[in-house]
């Protein structure tokens, strides 16, 4: 599995950047400034959680234990939710998709920590 998530790693902070570079130049003259921001948080919490998904697969390749698939996976659905959400937000001025971006943010802290206890108790 470590090799499935490492892969998604490099991809999901392949597609930050392209994000970014993005906002950065193609939405810079189309968003409002406070819409820009929004792009800019998301896409850089999307690169930040895409090293630490790299960061879980090495620990899993290390420490080959089952239980990191759950960071790993919170990671993973944290990222689409809490940058999915930013991205159509900031793109679409929808306001309402705000209220489910905390559930991805949510789901970033419950990864950190339980790789944490992982990393305190179970290596």
């Amino acid at each position: 599995m470590h090799r499935l998530f490492l892969g998604l790693a490099f991809f999901l902070g392949a597609l930050g950047v392209a994000a970014g570079a993005f906002g950065a130049h193609g939405l810079s003259d189309r968003l409002s400034a406070a819409n820009l921001e929004i792009f800019e948080t998301a896409a850089r919490y999307h690169v930040y959680h895409a090293l630490a998904l790299g960061l879980v697969s090495l620990a899993m390749a290390r420490w080959p234990l089952a239980v990191w698939n759950g960071p790993a996976l919170l990671f993973l659905g944290g990222v689409l939710i809490f940058s999915g959400t930013l991205y159509a937000l900031a793109i679409t001025d929808v306001r309402w998709l705000g209220a489910i971006t905390p559930i991805g943010g949510g789901l970033l802290i419950a990864a950190w920590v339980w790789a944490g206890w992982i990393a305190l108790t179970r290596t």
